[in-house]
């Protein structure tokens, strides 16, 4: 009997055409699936028939409660190497294994800089107004002989510093593990936390989610940056204190904020960073780029066949 495999969390409706699924009809039957609902025990019903479940970064929960549901499930299969929506443990207690791939490292860094450029310049507002018939609407800011603070100094952190250098900027960082020997090696200047907030003019934050990190940017954090300084998240958004980031909006103690991820996800229709006028929010797209889905679902592919020839590989554990 041919092994149900379902892919999943696909809302762009892209997973079929941009790789080339015929390796697996040896192995098994591949559903493309779009219609499953966010409630629980609709969704364990919808999934319950499957084996293996190919999923997107972080966009549905797999929590103990449903994976104990699909007593089917042998193999998950995650865009990238880490995600926390999975309950990694549970897994392992239940006897499913759980696959990665490696990602595209220059998706996330190149819509950092977008969003950078966008906000500074108040690209959209303009654009808008040109749409609507009207011509320029105010001063854009810049870029050169600014200072661009990075919350993280990883791969995609150093990357952004890369891209600050080019653009002239003077590039200081902080993270609690950073050192400034470390900093050096990028030629960036380290810092402390304070110093970070309080000298940056666009402060990106790069930083994993973990309890470390979970509320670093805090309300104290907030009112140490410029009144017009821009904060710009790609990363995840609860590193950032929501409520304290649009008190700080909506008092102006900022000029603004470009936002790519956020607490909750999908945003909720009437959540305040969909009206702030300060405010550039993007639907958490930092990952979702042509070549990061081929890379993704191509590897996919490749985790379900070592597992069905009894060799899984990239296991997260």
């Amino acid at each position: 009997m041919a092994v149900q495999i379902a892919v999943i969390d696909d809302w762009q409706n892209v997973a079929s055409g941009v790789v080339d699924w015929s390796p697996l009809e040896h192995n098994g039957e591949v559903s493309f699936l779009h219609d499953y609902p966010a409630d629980r025990a609709t969704l364990q019903e919808r999934l319950s028939p499957f084996e293996v479940i190919c999923v997107m970064r972080e966009r549905t929960l797999f929590d103990e409660t449903l994976l104990r549901g699909l007593p089917r499930l042998k193999l998950l299969v995650t865009g990238g190497m880490r995600n926390a929506a999975i309950d990694l443990k549970a897994a392992a207690e239940l006897g499913i294994q759980v696959s990665g791939t490696d990602s595209y490292k220059h998706a996330a860094p190149e819509l950092t800089w977008a969003l950078i450029m966008a906000q500074t310049r108040n690209l959209v507002n303009e654009a808008n107004a040109l749409r609507n018939g009207d011509w320029q609407q105010g001063l854009g800011g810049d870029l050169h002989g600014k200072t661009l603070g990075i919350l993280g100094l990883g791969s995609i952190g150093k990357r952004i510093a890369q891209f600050g250098q080019v653009f002239g900027m003077r590039v200081i960082a902080w993270s609690e593990n950073l050192t400034a020997e470390r900093a050096a090696e990028t030629g960036v200047t380290y810092v402390s936390k304070r110093e970070l907030f309080e000298q940056a003019d666009v402060l990106s934050i790069h930083l994993v989610l973990s309890e470390r990190s979970r509320g670093l940017v805090d309300a104290q954090a907030l009112s140490w940056m410029k009144s017009t300084a821009h904060l710009i998240n790609t990363a995840r958004g609860p590193i950032v204190d929501e409520a304290a980031l649009i008190e700080a909006l909506q008092q102006q103690r900022l000029a603004g904020a470009a936002l790519d991820v956020f607490e909750r996800e999908p945003l909720p229709v009437d959540h305040p960073f969909r009206q702030l006028s300060n405010v550039l929010a993007t639907p958490h797209v930092g990952y979702v780029s042509e070549q990061n889905y081929r890379l993704f679902f191509s590897q996919m592919i490749e985790d379900i066949l070592a597992w069905a020839n009894g060799q899984p590989i990239r296991l997260l554990t």
